[in-house]
């Protein structure tokens, strides 16, 4: 660990620890190497959105709890290490040499990919040199220094005259000041990854947007219907971001077998059924469901009487039902 940049801090350990799942079952269910699943949960290397959904279905937990909180242990321990790595580097002149070569890459008006690239690196290489958190090798300087269009001997010059300047203190305490916070979503100072620190909250913004919460799964000739964003899955493309949506398993053999097995509905809060649609019904006004409460729902194809109310109509066998709550759904997928 002491070698390697944490960039994702993260609660993966503790809720697979908490489910009583094992590492090797995690990486086999999440079809990742143990080496990756490891690397992970030590928070050293990214998830992308598809991995981090899949981890979040695995373990059966909500996006946000793989988050870590200023209150969890993990950020504590996060936060020690990095202490510990700036410390180790205070007196070494790493941290000096890695800011005064952001300085001059900010000069340039390269960015890091550029900079990376010019000077025959990687990104996470050349990352963690402008950070303090790796040293620099004697065949690696000259790559460096040319990149600039500088000489071994300039950039070390440049380097040092800034520091004399004291142009460099800035940025030296600002690596100190994210330190201070840890990586949680909408945490505009999440993270010490300094090309992306807003990696976390954009991660967690993008991922939320795919998906949407399961209110419904059958009980019964029933549904039971919960307003919990516990159980989430990813909501279609056309779908994404719309507010409003909510997913529920129906319960097939109730319906004559017109929507097929192992599917979801999707269903719009905000937009009331009109007669033809395909609703769910539910006993209950929406709006006023706490989060603890169940509610009873049913599929059902709006009808209207010869009064002109308007009601649901299931089949098998046919039943006239009467809620407080009807709302279309806009779209049926198979699992």
């Amino acid at each position: 660990m002491a070698q390697e940049e944490i960039i994702f801090p993260n609660n993966i350990r503790n809720i697979r620890l908490a489910n009583g799942m094992k590492m090797t079952e995690l990486a086999r269910q999440a079809n990742l190497s143990l080496s990756a699943v490891s690397k992970i949960e030590k928070g050293v290397r990214r998830l992308n959105q598809k991995q981090l959904l899949n981890i979040c279905n695995i373990l059966g937990c909500k996006l946000s709890d793989i988050f870590i909180k200023e209150s969890d242990e993990v950020a504590n321990q996060w936060q020690d290490e990095i202490k510990r790595r700036l410390n180790d580097n205070e007196d070494s002149g790493l941290k000096i040499f890695g800011s005064g070569l952001r300085k001059i890459r900010q000069q340039s008006g390269k960015t890091i990919a550029q900079a990376a690239k010019d000077a025959g690196m990687t990104l996470s290489v050349y990352h963690k040199i402008e950070v303090g958190q790796r040293e620099i090798y004697q065949n690696e300087i000259e790559p460096l220094a040319n990149s600039f269009k500088l000489t071994a001997e300039t950039l070390f010059d440049k380097i040092a005259n800034l520091y004399k300047s004291g142009e460099l203190n800035k940025q030296i305490n600002k690596v100190k000041e994210r330190v201070k916070s840890v990586l949680i979503p909408g945490n505009p100072l999440s993270g010490i990854d300094m090309h992306s620190s807003l990696y976390g909250a954009k991660l967690y913004d993008s991922a939320r947007k795919k998906l949407v919460p399961v209110f419904g799964t059958p009980a019964g000739k029933a549904i039971a219907f919960k307003k919990s964003d516990k159980t989430m899955i990813v909501a279609p493309m056309m779908l994404e971001g719309r507010k409003g949506i909510y997913a529920v398993i129906p319960n097939s053999k109730r319906l004559g077998g017109f929507i097929p097995e192992k599917s979801y509905l999707f269903v719009d809060s905000e937009t009331p059924a009109q007669v033809g649609d395909l609703a769910i019904c539910i006993d209950t006004d929406f709006e006023s469901i706490d989060a603890e409460e169940i509610a009873t729902a049913q599929v059902v194809s709006v009808r209207q009487d010869s009064k002109g109310k308007v009601y649901g109509q299931i089949s098998s066998p046919e039943e006239k039902i009467v809620g407080k709550s009807l709302h279309k759904v806009v779209m049926i997928v198979m699992e």
